[in-house]
């Protein structure tokens, strides 16, 4: 797990992997720095817990957190280094992050974010329905009226 001294590098990875979404995401959407340290700061006080990945030099290459809200466990910030994707780091933390709960698990994205959707998918998830998307987004999540506009909402087959 992620401990305070791995927050700039946390901050260096998601901003990084979220390069992919610049100019796929609605520019209203889209800000410089995706997250700024403050705002890690202030997910991490919410209860995120963060697994991390690291190299063998102890360099961080991905980060995934979970949040225990009411009933379900949500899967947030998931984030793996541009020059490291495609190598299985994103499923090993899903899988461990998985395994660390009992609750059933929801995810939420861009539904721009179609590699995402795909990836969420091969690990099982799927998409729900418009209408039970928005009751889970105001839920589960604190966020504008906006992002539910153009968010999808994933769920675990526990999750049913």
């Amino acid at each position: 797990m992620c401990t305070s001294i791995d927050l700039d590098p946390m901050v260096e990875v998601i901003n990084d992997g979220a390069s992919a979404y610049r100019g796929v995401i609605p520019d209203d959407r889209w800000h410089e720095p995706y997250m700024p340290r403050e705002e890690l700061e202030r997910e991490i006080a919410a209860g995120v817990v963060f697994a991390g990945a690291f190299d063998d030099e102890g360099r961080l290459l991905a980060v995934m957190g979970l949040q225990d809200v009411k009933d379900v466990a949500l899967i947030r910030h998931a984030y793996t280094r541009t020059n490291a994707q495609g190598r299985g780091i994103g499923s090993a933390l899903l899988e461990h992050l998985l395994a660390r709960t009992s609750r059933p698990v929801l995810i939420g994205t861009w539904t721009a974010a179609t590699w995402a959707i795909r990836f969420y998918e091969r690990h099982g998830f799927r998409v729900v329905d418009e209408a039970e998307k928005v009751r889970l987004l105001r839920t589960y999540w604190t966020v504008p009226d906006r992002q539910i506009e153009e968010s999808v909402v994933l769920t675990s087959v526990r999750a049913q």
